[in-house]
């Protein structure tokens, strides 16, 4: 397994993809037919839900379905895995967010992180974003992971894993186009005058990445080229 960096996290909240009970849930995803009977509306688009996550403050069941619209929450230890159109996303414990419907039932225009963390892949697509407290990422078709750190202020973290990504935060702007993760903090106060500053790699894997994008019909930029960077959150191969 690619080499990762914790803060503020544990080695089994990244290591989720290696779980026994995630693999057979995952080949028996893929037995069903995957994302396309999802898309077809024929079963729950739940792929794995460990522990406690509520939706729109009732209990989720792993039969039931996530839909745009949607506020996740998930408690304590628990883990949840779904696929969601052509995006598939892995909200970590302790974690708030909501997804607004786009243009039709299934598309995500928007993915609001109001607390905790979310890995996700996102298929093709436009006018679509992740927002938190302290930044704004307009998506085209990536993997990204973000984070809000309740204990450095709400102070919000970005890494564009792979693809094009619109970066926001208060009058700074960026474009980050990253084959092999690039990374920033969205500040909650200017940092030497930046709102928007660079960052290092931390808290995700590759791996995770690899199989959110199986979920999702999908293969990484690092997958596709046959090679890795330096995960140093630069973005490069």
């Amino acid at each position: 397994m690619t080499q990762h960096h914790l803060q503020g996290r544990t080695d089994q909240e990244v290591t989720w993809f290696q779980r026994r009970d995630f693999l057979q849930a995952a080949a028996a995803w893929a037995a069903w037919g995957g994302a396309a009977t999802v898309q077809a509306q024929s079963r729950s688009n739940v792929v794995q839900l460990m522990g406690d996550a509520l939706v729109n403050g009732s209990t989720l069941l792993p039969q039931q379905t996530i839909q745009t619209g949607d506020q996740i929450t998930t408690g304590p230890k628990s883990t949840l895995i779904f696929v969601l159109g052509n995006s598939s996303f892995h909200v970590r414990q302790n974690s708030m967010m909501t997804v607004e419907r786009g243009p039709s039932l299934t598309a995500v225009s928007l993915l609001r992180l109001l607390s905790g963390a979310v890995v996700s892949v996102w298929g093709r697509g436009s006018s679509r974003q992740i927002t938190t407290p302290t930044l704004t990422a307009g998506i085209r078709g990536t993997g990204v992971y973000t984070e809000i750190f309740a204990n450095q202020g709400g102070r919000s973290y970005f890494c564009n894993c792979y693809g094009t990504v619109d970066m926001a935060a208060g009058a700074d702007r960026a474009v980050s186009q990253s084959e092999y993760h690039q990374a920033y903090w969205g500040e909650v106060a200017p940092n030497n005058g930046k709102m928007l500053t660079p960052a290092k790699a931390i808290n995700h894997t590759d791996e995770e990445l690899e199989f959110l994008a199986r979920l999702a019909n999908q293969r990484t930029a690092w997958q596709i080229a046959g090679k890795k960077g330096t995960k140093d959150g630069s973005g490069y191969l």
